[in-house]
């Protein structure tokens, strides 16, 4: 057998998506006006890519990252109430490992999206620093489900973005 056939055979299937679909049930309501577009669901690694779209302004979580984040700003903006910045659109953002910040749109922003690659979990915390909720692949995996479930694309669609 040919080498390069070999080697394809083994590989995972590439995945190519529209990020930012026109069709609203790839949306993944996270909580009120806040969603999410899965667009890779790592299993084996514990890390998710998705784009977070977020239509109200507010705190939207006080969280931690016990490995790094990676983020881009598409539209909108949003800072933590921690720090001096403010991700605005076409930023970058890395964010290593350990710190409580608590994300915040401002009025001002109309709509939010964000791509981010999380590696890991998020763990919530209350205002008293106790962790009260997290999330991870998994139950990012299980809001898919359950999700596209109800919107009658049926819970197998979210395999399409599980490796």
């Amino acid at each position: 057998m040919d080498q390069s056939k070999l080697i394809a055979s083994e590989a995972v299937a590439d995945m190519v998506t529209q990020a930012i679909p026109d069709d609203e049930r790839l949306w993944v309501p996270q909580a009120e006006n806040v969603w999410f577009r899965p667009l890779l669901l790592n299993s084996t690694e514990g890390q998710w890519v998705n784009l977070l779209r977020v239509r109200r302004s507010g705190v939207l979580s006080r969280h931690r990252h016990p490995a790094p984040v990676h983020g881009y700003v598409i539209k909108g903006s949003w800072r933590y109430l921690e720090h001096d910045w403010i991700a605005r659109q076409g930023m970058y953002v890395f964010e290593p490992p350990g710190e409580v910040h608590t994300l915040v749109v401002d009025e001002d922003v109309e709509e939010m999206i964000t791509f981010f690659h999380v590696f890991g979990a998020l763990i919530y915390f209350d205002q008293d620093d106790r962790p009260v909720a997290h999330d991870d692949v998994h139950t990012k995996i299980e809001m898919c489900k359950r999700h596209f479930e109800a919107v009658g694309l049926g819970a197998d669609f979210v395999k399409q973005f599980v490796r």
